[in-house]
């Protein structure tokens, strides 16, 4: 057996908010003496951005303009040049959570195109002999909690033939009337996403009926934004041809690492939409997408910004 390099942070979640101290051990394993030029940690916290394929060539200098955006970085030398015994040798640390000026610490959050991501790197230099050994660990940051009473902003919502969009032949759709209603749009990411649906009638069969949380994510630079949505879950609330009138429970849980507080920046922007999906026999999708704006504890995050449009369009495969 080598040497080994390992970082154990003292939080089993490693969930951290800013103000706390990050803490933990630096653990290196030998059978025998270890000699090394200097042992260092550094905590590191950036946003890295990318555009979508279908938009490669189309804003040319994004990519010369947009690096990742450090939001933090410290490093501190935890051993001097020299030895280590053999066996176990734990070595430990601390680091405080905090940023220099406006920068923000902005919550974990791994996207498609949007990713904001915060790590622990230990490195162990050693002789040209011997190779370096790095070892690096994730953390996660959580916003925290804004003081404030959140004000609900329930909506209702219908659909019909006549209600979506995109559709090339209206009159061979079946007829349908589904309404229903959201809690509210304006989501604290700790609690669930409530509200029913109610299918008041419907000529053709309900084969399935699901909602679908949609990440919508922007970035680029002064030359223009690139603006793209996909999933990042889809759950089925009701399977096969549901009683008419009865009302159906829509109830979502925010998936944390997928998703974070609504944030709107100069090079990006992250938010949500919940869609609803009605499959008819008939192979006939339609769907009901909804804004929503995730806020970070019981008030509205600093970078929330309303957006309440409901948009219904219809799918077919």
């Amino acid at each position: 057996m080598g040497t080994a390099l390992d970082i154990k942070i003292k939080r089993a979640n490693k969930v951290y908010r800013c103000g706390e101290i990050l803490s933990g051990v630096v653990v290196i394993t030998s059978k025998d003496t270890v000699q090394h030029q200097g042992i260092s940690l550094t905590m590191e916290g950036s946003v890295n951005l990318q555009l979508s394929a279908k938009s490669v060539g189309v804003f040319e200098a994004f990519y010369n303009s947009v690096k990742p955006i450090q939001i933090i970085n410290s490093t501190i030398e935890m051993v001097k040049p020299g030895k280590l015994p053999s066996g176990k040798t734990e070595i430990p640390f601390e680091f405080p959570l905090h940023v220099k000026g406006n920068k923000v610490l902005y919550e974990t959050y791994h996207g498609v195109f949007v990713n904001i991501q915060y790590t622990l790197r230990c490195d162990m230099r050693r002789s040209l002999l011997a190779k370096d050994l790095t070892k690096t660990c994730e953390f996660i940051v959580h916003s925290l909690s804004q003081k404030g009473k959140l004000t609900p902003s329930p909506v209702d919502f219908t659909i019909t033939p006549e209600t979506l969009q995109n559709v090339k032949e209206r009159a061979s759709l079946p007829k349908f009337l589904i309404r229903g209603h959201l809690s509210s749009t304006n989501c604290v990411i700790t609690q669930p996403l409530s509200g029913e649906l109610v299918v008041e009638s419907a000529e053709a069969a309900v084969k399935s009926i699901e909602l679908q949380l949609v990440r919508v994510e922007t970035c680029g630079c002064a030359e223009g934004y690139a603006r793209d949505a996909t999933e990042i879950q889809n759950i089925q609330i009701a399977d096969g041809d549901v009683c008419r009138g009865l009302p159906i429970p829509i109830y979502m849980v925010f998936p944390r690492l997928f998703t974070c507080p609504t944030l709107e920046t100069t090079n990006f922007k992250v938010g949500k939409r919940i869609g609803s999906y009605a499959l008819f026999a008939s192979a006939i999708k339609n769907k009901l997408l909804v804004s929503l704006q995730l806020l970070a504890g019981n008030g509205m995050n600093h970078c929330a910004r309303k957006n309440k449009d409901v948009y219904c369009l219809v799918d077919v495969p």
